[in-house]
């Protein structure tokens, strides 16, 4: 990504010279930087490529909730990713990390369902819509392969951060994030307080979001 963000900061005109390939050659990468720059056309042709994708994501999520949710539901989600798009100066786009070899379907894929979840996971907040509270049991027999890929590449991240921890910090981090102990557990285990529990919990939690740049949850080193 360090390299798509290099060149999207020169000039358009050293960026893309004036014989360019038709829009239609464009690869992933030349595509993606076009998008930074806010070329309309890009925008245009990143639409026509994967909008299919986007919804056949989003679908996937809601269809097991089509009793409570609608077309215009779908299309609030496709609304709110694209807004999360070119949020905070298109952060998100600006993450896609192709040296790593991801392509920029599998990312826009996994963006598009996580838009869908929070969509649940906020109907599943309003007492109002009392039977969208089943939103909250996303669970399923098979694994989703956009999740999939994001726990592992979060939890190689935070298995590198750990290496710097101390032995009795890592012993923590697999007491309480791992394999979910409570407080009063993981006292009694490591032979502390629970008010100490606590205090650890949060430096702890600190120093990884520190390190990876994002909220740490239980769920997410799982």
């Amino acid at each position: 990504m360090n390299a798509i963000l290099n060149t999207a900061s020169t000039s358009t005109s050293s960026v893309f010279p004036t014989m360019v390939p038709a829009i239609t050659e464009w690869s992933e990468v030349e595509l993606l930087q076009r998008m930074l720059l806010r070329d309309d056309r890009a925008w245009r042709e990143f639409h026509h490529r994967y909008d299919r994708l986007i919804y056949r994501a989003i679908h996937k999520v809601t269809q097991r909730f089509s009793s409570v949710l609608g077309s215009a539901d779908v299309e609030e989600i496709y609304a709110l990713f694209l807004c999360s798009l070119n949020g905070r100066d298109m952060h998100k786009l600006r993450k896609f990390e192709p040296d790593r070899g991801h392509r920029l379907s599998t990312w826009v894929g996994l963006l598009a369902t996580n838009a869908a979840l929070d969509y649940l996971r906020g109907l599943s907040r309003q007492p109002q819509r009392g039977n969208q509270l089943e939103a909250e049991q996303l669970s399923c027999a098979t694994p989703d392969p956009f999740h999939t890929l994001a726990a592992k590449e979060e939890w190689t991240r935070v298995r590198d951060t750990l290496r710097g921890f101390s032995e009795k910090d890592r012993t923590f981090v697999d007491l309480f994030f791992l394999q979910g102990r409570s407080p009063e557990q993981i006292a009694e285990e490591m032979q502390i307080s629970v008010k100490t529990v606590y205090s650890k919990k949060h430096k702890i939690r600190c120093r990884l979001e520190h390190a990876l740049g994002r909220p740490v949850s239980a769920a997410a080193a799982a």
